[in-house]
């Protein structure tokens, strides 16, 4: 990423703040470009890295907006797609709208990718994806196949795209934590349990940015990357958060998940498992399988990565800690 243009879409996000001041950190981009709606965001990521303003750019548009994004997309290297509009009940209310940023906005992106001869593209994708059972889910699972095909329309450019996937970040504000806390904090005593053999897996914003560059890194084109995380019980989180606190089971939500799924069952003839991560290649004609990643292990067939069957749990104790590290965003 040295003397590279970089461009990151919902750039004023959680995870664009935190991969651009990793950027910033570590590497010394030629410029990095924050592509977002909202300029009050912008005016608050503007005063965050006041110190580096001679490196940032700020672009007011949307994804859907291929004109717009096209412009901003001059000179630029690489994109991080960031952006999605991705509140559950939202989605469900107004599919349309999902439709036109997850899924339209997802095609004007590679389109204008490929246009301007940007090099590498890196999609962050969600478990909800995953069989999905809700829209935004249902969108994103059509925004991953998208951008997995869209390395056979590049012809002779060098452009390729790849996915990187997790589940919600631990203390972000799509995240369960958040919530809780909130309770707590007004003096409640009665922590509300969806399911309570609920659970979720555990991924901080650091691990997510870091599976980013590493994808950034190595990728070829098509692949899907999955950190392994640790699993956690919704309840052990609660416990961890308040001990004292009784639980109210009020059931499932519409559009909500027992356990998170990361890799199918189906998709483990295509999975490799390296250690810290899992890469799902693609099943398609283009695909060469010398791309493949050495030092990977073929997965089992039936092979499953569930936050349900993981092989590392934390415990409550080991929850305590883990809060201790992380931004709880409200």
């Amino acid at each position: 990423m040295n003397n590279k243009t970089i461009l990151i879409t919902g750039g004023t996000g959680s995870f664009g703040k935190k991969f651009t001041k990793k950027i910033l950190d570590d590497y010394n981009p030629k410029k990095i470009i924050i592509y977002s709606r909202d300029e009050y965001k912008q005016f608050l990521m503007q005063k965050q890295f006041a110190d580096h303003l001679d490196k940032l750019r700020f672009f007011i548009g949307d994804v859907r907006d291929a004109q717009r994004f096209s412009r901003a997309c001059d000179g630029v290297d690489i994109i991080i797609h960031a952006a999605a509009l991705k509140q559950v009940p939202a989605a469900e209310y107004n599919p349309l709208e999902a439709i036109k940023t997850n899924i339209d906005g997802a095609k004007n992106i590679i389109d204008v990718a490929i246009d301007k001869g940007v090099e590498k593209v890196i999609a962050l994708s969600t478990d909800k994806a995953v069989n999905p059972v809700n829209l935004y889910g249902a969108t994103k699972m059509v925004s991953d196949k998208l951008f997995v095909a869209g390395n056979a329309y590049t012809g002779d450019k060098n452009t390729f795209f790849a996915v990187v996937r997790y589940g919600n970040v631990s203390g972000s504000r799509g995240s369960v934590i958040p919530f809780f806390k909130s309770l707590i904090d007004e003096g409640k005593t009665k922590i509300p349990i969806t399911d309570m053999e609920m659970t979720r897996f555990w991924i901080t914003l650091d691990e997510a940015v870091e599976l980013v560059i590493k994808a950034l890194n190595e990728a070829k084109g098509g692949e899907i990357y999955v950190h392994k995380c640790p699993s956690f019980k919704v309840t052990d989180l609660a416990k961890a958060m308040c001990p004292n606190c009784e639980f109210e089971d009020i059931g499932i939500r519409p559009g909500e998940k027992l356990h998170e799924i990361m890799v199918t069952k189906e998709d483990s003839r295509l999975t490799q498992d390296y250690g810290d991560h899992f890469i799902i290649y693609p099943d398609l004609d283009w695909w060469k399988n010398i791309n493949i990643k050495t030092g990977g292990t073929q997965t089992q067939p039936g092979f499953e990565y569930s936050s349900g069957i993981n092989e590392e749990w934390l415990s409550v104790e080991d929850i305590k800690e883990a809060l201790k590290n992380i931004d709880i965003v409200y």
